[in-house]
């Protein structure tokens, strides 16, 4: 199979086993749900995701090798599967794992060693690399199949990307149950838009914050605001490029 048709059979397969682990061992259960579920950090999960991806596609190669400067026949570009192919199938899927390569961040760049558990990788948390390079080496020493790791991994983050949506969806039943109700005073508004501020991962507030102020004066300012498009930053030029002159 093609890295793209293994990737949809881990999908189909995770769909098929959703709401049950295929994973019996107490331990790297643990482990695969610690690395998806930690919010302030998905660079674990791409990286585990690209190295079992490497693994099925060539099952020669070491899934804790995924760097060509290590050298030998069993290394391999987990930057290559983790940009050329997860890319697409995270879009697809609407996993919630971050839209860019993990081997760009600090802790996995410039790498040229194995990934294995007698090195430490300086990263925060530290549980979080400490747990991937784990897995990595239960399956380097066939304590786990791939694939099966892999299914339990897509499968975790789906029920996290179906939790959120059900969020989501409640959070806006509850506010078309509030339709008609009074309106908040302007002081009401400035403190609630001050503690959203204030809330840790509040960067993509203030594009909102400031669209919503265009919106409201555009008319005087002869600019007309545009659609808010996808973006993954809060600077100048992020806000710029959601309006226009006139």
């Amino acid at each position: 199979m093609t890295p793209k048709e293994i990737l949809e059979n881990i999908q189909q397969r995770a769909v098929a086993t959703l709401n049950v682990s295929v994973i019996t061992d107490p331990v790297i259960k643990e482990r695969v749900d610690y690395i998806c579920r930690c919010m302030s950090n998905r660079a674990g999960v791409r990286l585990l995701m690209s190295c079992l991806l490497g693994k099925l596609d060539k099952p020669n190669v070491d899934p804790r090798k995924p760097y060509t400067e290590i050298g030998g026949a069993d290394s391999f570009s987990g930057r290559t599967y983790d940009e050329r192919y997860l890319t697409n199938f995270i879009n697809a899927h609407r996993l919630p794992v971050n839209p860019t390569t993990a081997f760009l961040t600090p802790t996995l760049r410039n790498i040229n060693h194995a990934l294995t558990t007698d090195r430490e990788l300086v990263g925060r948390p530290r549980d979080l690399y400490k747990k991937t390079l784990e897995l990595l080496e239960d399956v380097a020493l066939q304590r786990i199949t791939a694939d099966v790791l892999f299914v339990e991994t897509v499968r975790v983050l789906m029920l996290l990307r179906d939790e959120k949506l059900a969020r989501m969806v409640s959070l806006l039943d509850a506010l078309n149950r509030t339709e008609g109700a009074l309106p908040l005073s302007s002081e009401a508004i400035v403190t609630l838009i001050g503690q959203h501020l204030a809330c840790k991962n509040a960067s993509r507030l203030p594009v909102l914050v400031v669209a919503a102020a265009y919106e409201v004066a555009g008319a005087r300012l002869l600019e007309t605001i545009l659609p808010l498009n996808s973006h993954n930053a809060a600077d100048l030029q992020a806000r710029w490029a959601m309006w226009k002159s006139v």
